[in-house]
């Protein structure tokens, strides 16, 4: 079996890692990643916030299986201090209350949280680099169902393990053309580097396409023919990444990783709270924008042990480019993203590092494409053993290690770890 992934984003990298894990061998798979620079859009520039249960019926099986893979590998390979795995308590500033319910809160103005249920009020646990004018933050989750991760080092792990398993990575290059047996199955995929521009081919049996919001283009350039249609779409958000003077990071010495449960239960509680760094919190309220009737959904997230604040919830229509090296970050949002730092961190309590603008992958329907295309009235035959990945939109960091387990299982034909049927084209 050779194993072809378009797209090396965070699914198309998690696919492989699980892929690498599995029977089939390392060299027979391959990534194949468009643009110059490795994680360049959501994928590296996303919050990194994680969450168990803030999904759809749909999605929430695949949902859970994936937070608590994130846990178990950031267990066993000290993911604390290797892309910066935290249980974080959640809360909410808004002031009108949470409702629960599927709620489809993707597009612009709308509010993550709104997927959660609220949990408690005037809790003691509060931000650190949260203002002190502001009130007290309602706590939906107290870290047992969210954590937090630093998106670019956790793609930087699992690209690293693909590459140390053997798994062959083109990049940059591009996906031009398939190939198949007179019988119809997959045969061969047609590559060309866009660096020197050699072309040449490489065996290919099964494709999965994980380009993100790039899928619907990879999807049509490789089958012109095809009546399918490939419902996925990109909602862009600028986001900026802040250090404030209230939240100094922990050395990564005196607290080498967060404890697993197992060793949370069997220890003193003095010794593990003396152990355990300093809690993470995610933050989302809202903001009417000055320049119209509208308002905006902040949402801030700190890390550890890095420091960070990364802060966004600005979303917009921003045309798609070629690459996600061609974005073209806009004035306006960032400078909307500074007043509502200044705002909530307090005015020169903070330092901006990055401004970032990155693409997610969204779906009409609001939940992600996990599983292959099929036969039928909108799919020919020549789409047969390809699957997709993608449209995952603001979740795709946290889905990602689940997705990349269903994947490899279906297309190996293995049984699959958790019902996905509601994923499905």
């Amino acid at each position: 079996m050779a194993i072809v992934i378009i797209g090396a984003g965070i699914i198309g990298t998690s696919t492989a890692y699980y892929f690498s894990q599995s029977e089939t061998p390392p060299t027979n798979i391959h990534l194949i990643e468009s643009s110059p620079e490795l994680f360049a859009s959501a994928s590296g520039y996303a919050a990194g916030f994680l969450a168990r249960d803030w999904f759809s019926a749909a999605s929430t099986p695949l949902g859970r299986l994936s937070f608590d893979l994130h846990k178990k590998l950031a267990e066993k390979r000290n993911g604390y201090k290797k892309w910066g795995y935290s249980r974080s308590t959640a809360t909410s500033l808004a002031e009108t209350h949470l409702e629960d319910g599927e709620v489809d809160w993707m597009g612009e103005g709308t509010r993550r949280a709104k997927a959660a249920k609220r949990i408690a009020e005037n809790d003691d646990t509060r931000p650190l680099w949260l203002a002190q004018r502001h009130g007290q933050p309602d706590i939906i989750d107290k870290g047992d169902g969210t954590a937090q991760v630093d998106p670019y080092e956790l793609c930087q792990f699992l690209m690293a393990e693909c590459r140390a398993q053997g798994v062959k990575v083109h990049q940059p290059a591009k996906a031009t053309k398939v190939t198949r047996n007179p019988s119809g199955t997959l045969s061969r995929i047609h590559i060309l580097s866009t660096e020197t521009l050699e072309e040449f081919e490489i065996p290919c049996t099964r494709l999965v396409i994980a380009a993100g919001a790039w899928t619907r283009e990879v999807f049509m350039n490789l089958f012109p023919s095809s009546k399918l249609r490939m419902p996925i779409s990109s909602l862009a958000g600028h986001s900026l990444l802040l250090r404030s003077k209230h939240w100094p990071p922990p050395s990564s010495d005196a607290f080498p990783q967060p404890l697993s449960d197992h060793a949370r239960e069997r220890g003193n509680d003095i010794q593990n709270k003396a152990r355990s760094p300093p809690p993470c919190h995610a933050l989302f309220t809202s903001e009417n924008l000055s320049s119209s009737t509208s308002s905006y959904s902040p949402e801030l997230f700190a890390r550890l042990p890095s420091g960070h604040i990364y802060i966004a919830g600005l979303n917009g229509n921003y045309p798609l480019p070629a690459l996600p090296t061609e974005r073209q970050i806009d004035p306006w949002a960032i400078a909307t993203l500074k007043a509502t730092s200044e705002r909530l961190l307090g005015k020169g309590e903070f330092e901006v590092e990055r401004e970032a603008l990155c693409w997610r992958p969204i779906t009409d329907r609001g939940t992600p494409i996990v599983g292959p295309v099929k036969k039928g009235e909108e799919a020919e035959e020549e789409e047969e053993g390809v699957w997709i990945a993608a449209g995952h939109g603001p979740w795709g960091i946290s889905l990602s290690l689940g997705t990349g387990m269903v994947v490899s299982e279906m297309v190996e034909g293995r049984d699959v770890s958790v019902d996905i049927s509601g994923l499905q084209l």
